[in-house]
């Protein structure tokens, strides 16, 4: 039995994306095959598909879904067939630009039942994100108060951590956006203040950080004796001996993590997810979907490609259906 699927053969520009007939997988112990209904497009589908060569056979892109369950493995207990979830996968396994998808259910959600799948399929990979940059790294709870500076507000992991911190600490939230479309999408999130990057006040809390090249000096000036770091981005020759004076923490983050390592606490994505998912029910947190550019083939693929790379995206790219 096959199925439609998007990939590519040799790392380049967009135009290596191109139409596959797969065979459809089968589920291992804890997975979930996924009929997939939305994915979107992250910065790390761009970087992988422009730089990494596949080998033998065709990569499938994709790290955000929302579907239906078609079947699972059998020691899967979180879900059953028939369930709508969202997840954001690993970098390890194929990818969510195909039909029918696996997944580990421990990095499944529940879908909110208030959002369209195109809607949910928005938001997995900047959720898991910004919860952990929030509570796993950063550390903070319902009480914590400061000032959290959030990097790139508008883009699609600072408009969930916007939107996560409101709802769930106490804490000032400063977003940076350099046009007036996007300081408004991150004030319509939350934000207490957006500025310019050069315009950020001295004496703060915490730092996102997407853009971490050339910020060291800058972040050592702003940040309070003690303040934290969190960067997605992997700048080469980092250099973090300026922060030594003050004493300030960096910490990485990379949601793969977990599903890469299979962690003991793997299932903490599960719980986020359906946390989450609850909080946009409530009308606490909205989806991010800016743009649904139609059903999943590799001409679309590659219009999302695009606009992701053109760096200037406020929210989230969507496709949805084969």
């Amino acid at each position: 039995m096959s199925m439609r699927a998007v990939g590519y053969r040799t790392a380049g520009p967009v135009d290596v994306l191109e139409d596959l007939e797969l065979a459809v997988p089968l589920p291992g112990p804890r997975d979930l095959l996924v009929r997939v209904e939305a994915v979107s497009v992250n910065p790390v589908d761009v970087k992988v598909r422009a730089s990494a060569n596949p080998g033998a056979e065709p990569r499938v892109l994709g790290f955000d879904a929302a579907g239906i369950v078609e079947a699972v493995g059998p020691e899967v207990t979180l879900f059953a067939p028939g369930d709508a979830v969202y997840y954001a996968g690993s970098i390890d396994k194929p990818g969510s630009n195909q039909q029918l998808h696996l997944v580990d259910e421990r990095i499944a959600g529940r879908k909110p039942a208030s959002l369209s799948f195109a809607e949910a399929a928005a938001l997995p990979l900047t959720t898991i994100t910004a919860w952990e940059t929030l509570f796993d790294r950063f550390r903070l709870g319902p009480d914590s108060t400061g000032t959290l500076v959030v990097l790139g507000a508008a883009g699609g992991v600072g408009s969930m951590i916007i939107q996560l911190a409101r709802a769930l600490t106490k804490i000032h939230v400063i977003g940076t956006a350099s046009r007036p479309d996007s300081r408004q999408w991150a004030l319509d999130l939350g934000a207490h203040e957006v500025v310019g990057h050069d315009e950020l006040p001295s004496g703060v809390d915490y730092i996102f950080s997407p853009f971490t090249a050339g910020q060291i000096e800058h972040f050592a000036r702003i940040l309070r004796p003690g303040g934290e770091i969190t960067a997605i981005d992997e700048p080469p020759g980092l250099d973090l001996l300026p922060l030594k004076a003050k004493s300030i923490t960096f910490h990485w983050e990379l949601m793969f993590t977990r599903p890469l390592f299979q962690t003991p606490d793997m299932v903490v994505q599960h719980e986020l997810l359906n946390r989450t998912a609850e909080l946009a029910d409530a009308g606490s947190v909205r989806h991010t979907m800016t743009s649904n550019l139609g059903a999943i083939n590799a001409a679309g693929l590659a219009k999302a490609h695009e606009m992701v790379e053109d760096g200037h995206m406020v929210g989230k790219v969507v496709l949805g259906g084969f």
